[in-house]
């Protein structure tokens, strides 16, 4: 297994590093994705899939924020797609600073899009921008319909919500129909994906998104 560089946080003003982040990626021609959730939403699965959906389209790297362990990271390093690790050693969100270090173990030259996976919560990751084109939060149907009104911003910021493990939602007292009413509410533009990642099940119309996604910003 080759070496998971650690990156470490560096404080700036944020809000000038991610102008300055989204300026180096846009030069380079990179669509930049944040992927934010709760812990235990299944989002490195999702990343997992979507790699091995887009890979043959794209070259993708991966930038792998947690609080101190390297677990992610390696399940990500097995897809075959260059990672960088992050260990915050304790911040419960990445910064722009943090990404920008990252970014610089990449040949940028080399690469169509790069998925920032955040540290698992569903509030702090939302308040920092760092770069990305776009947010895209995950929400598993075990964590409840009531996340979407708890934690706003991170719905009211994402350019599309994954519904994960639908599977489940049998199993679950979650209310699909108030789920989609309360979206509405915060984010009416927001696009909706409902996956399973054990069954395979959305995996193919939300990777074809992301790579239209990425196309519109390469022309």
């Amino acid at each position: 297994m080759s070496e998971i560089k650690i990156s470490i946080n560096m404080l700036n003003t944020n809000e000038e590093i991610h102008a300055e982040n989204k300026e180096l990626f846009d030069e380079a021609g990179i669509f930049v994705i944040n992927l934010m959730s709760s812990p235990g939403s299944g989002k490195t699965s999702i990343l997992e899939n979507l790699i091995s959906k887009l890979k043959q389209n794209l070259n993708i790297a991966v930038i792998e924020g947690d609080i101190y362990t390297t677990k992610d990271a390696e399940r990500i390093e097995a897809k075959g797609v260059p990672v960088v690790q992050i260990n915050t050693g304790g911040l419960c969100y990445l910064e722009g600073e943090m990404v920008r270090q990252a970014s610089l173990n990449f040949d940028l030259r080399e690469i169509d899009l790069i998925i920032i996976e955040n540290v698992g919560n569903l509030v702090s990751p939302a308040e920092f921008e760092i770069g990305e084109d776009i947010k895209l939060c995950v929400l598993s149907v075990t964590e409840g319909n009531d996340k979407p009104l708890k934690y706003p911003l991170m719905f009211e910021k994402s350019t599309a919500i994954i519904l994960n493990k639908i599977d489940l939602m049998q199993f679950t007292n979650f209310k699909e129909e108030e789920f989609y009413k309360d979206i509405e509410t915060i984010n009416a533009k927001a696009k909706i994906f409902q996956t399973s990642c054990t069954q395979s099940c959305g995996i193919d119309e939300l990777s074809e998104w992301v790579l239209q996604e990425v196309k519109k910003k390469s022309k």
